[in-house]
């Protein structure tokens, strides 16, 4: 089985001129803006079998972001900043203590985005039912969520887009961010439920390095069986 490589130089993988693999970036903090024009970059490069499949993984400094089909209505109207971006989905919030990945992959099959996210909640849900939280899907609303007595309640967001057969953008897992800034947006659209954490959940502190291992093997699985490699 080909090896997740983990790195933080631009020259991934220059070992192996196949690019067999799945490469995997974690950069730490970084700001929107700056991950938005490297994930350009690498979309380009993997589209152009220059790279291989790359898979970043990071969080942001706090920032709202809107998928093209944002109503005005559910943006922040405090004046906070809002960028637009060119992923499916809504507006939401990313922030320090949410893990954020960008998978950059050729799919094997680029018709079935459908697929693709499935594959990215399955692998979130598996991450979550480790840490003892019973995360599910929620057929008509993508994402993982927790849905009990207590509620509907969101715990990770997706948005991607597909071009050229190359997936960009991807998803969010509240692990412990300030889910105040929740409050000021109708997250992803949704007006009738709540945006929840695995802090808030368990009534512990979580800690991004206690999620993110489990988070890579999960996700490693994942888009190994939806990627051109």
């Amino acid at each position: 089985m080909s090896s997740v490589t983990a790195t933080h130089s631009d020259s991934i993988l220059a070992a192996e001129p196949n690019f067999s693999g799945l490469a995997l970036k974690r950069l730490g903090l970084v700001d929107y803006e700056t991950a938005l024009a490297l994930q350009r970059e690498f979309h380009a490069a993997v589209a152009d079998q220059e790279k291989p499949n790359t898979f970043l993984l990071l969080e942001h400094p706090p920032i709202f972001t809107a998928g093209r089909r944002t109503l005005e209505s559910e943006m922040p109207t405090d004046g906070s900043k809002v960028i637009e971006v060119d992923r499916g989905g809504k507006i939401t919030f990313h922030g320090p203590g949410q893990i954020v990945g960008y998978p950059i992959v050729k799919l094997r099959n680029p018709n079935d985005v459908v697929g693709f996210v499935r594959e990215l909640e399955t692998a979130l849900i598996r991450v979550c039912n480790e840490f003892g939280l019973d995360a599910q899907r929620y057929c008509e609303r993508s994402g993982v969520w927790l849905r009990d007595e207590k509620g509907d309640r969101k715990i990770a967001a997706i948005g991607i887009r597909v071009a050229r057969g190359v997936t960009m953008h991807g998803f969010a897992l509240n692990v412990d961010p300030d889910l105040s800034y929740f409050e000021r947006i109708v997250p992803c659209g949704i007006s009738d439920a709540q945006v929840t954490s695995m802090t808030h959940e368990l009534n512990r502190k979580i800690d991004i390095a206690e999620v993110t291992p489990v988070l890579e093997r999960y996700m490693f699985e994942a888009l190994m069986r939806v990627g051109q490699l």
